[in-house]
């Protein structure tokens, strides 16, 4: 070694910034797909306890059981825990991770063809369409999110 200094025996200032760049964008894309995961898994919880509060109502106010589609087949508003009482009974309580986990969970069931005829009823075989929908969520602060799903009823002859 003769003492000069040898030109290439670091990383310009160009390498390093490109390599930064590089790295800091490889980072971001790791937070946001992290962040993305997060809201996914908590939307999926969401729907699943959505599918739990369905199957509740599903067994308060069993379809089989509505003889008069005037009086039966429309179940207002009902809270989640309503729904457990109802099956449960008084005496058997929810736990307070269970109270938790159904807080703000409502359950309702609705003909949509309700005011059709007697004639148009006929005509689809005494089948009226029924929805039932679970409601979640702040709905005040417009934070609310539902699922329903469709089904069908037949009035006895």
């Amino acid at each position: 070694m003769d003492g000069r200094f040898r030109a290439n025996a670091g990383f310009t200032l160009l390498e390093v910034l490109f390599a930064s760049l590089i790295l800091g964008f490889g980072l971001t894309t790791i937070l946001v797909s992290m962040s993305q995961s997060q809201r996914m898994m908590l939307s999926s919880t969401y729907l699943e306890t959505a599918q739990e509060v369905m199957d509740l109502g599903d067994m308060a106010y069993p379809l089989s059981d509505v003889q008069d589609p005037e009086k039966d087949l429309d179940v207002p508003e009902t809270k989640a825990t309503e729904l457990w009482d109802i099956i449960a009974g008084k005496n058997a309580r929810l736990t307070s991770a269970q109270e938790e986990k159904f807080h703000g969970y409502t359950w309702e069931r609705e003909a949509l063809n309700r005011n059709d005829s007697e004639d148009d009823i006929k005509r689809l075989g005494n089948l009226y369409t029924v929805r039932v929908t679970v409601k979640w969520g702040d709905r005040r602060r417009g934070n609310g999110e539902e699922e329903s799903y469709v089904t069908f009823w037949r009035k006895p002859e």
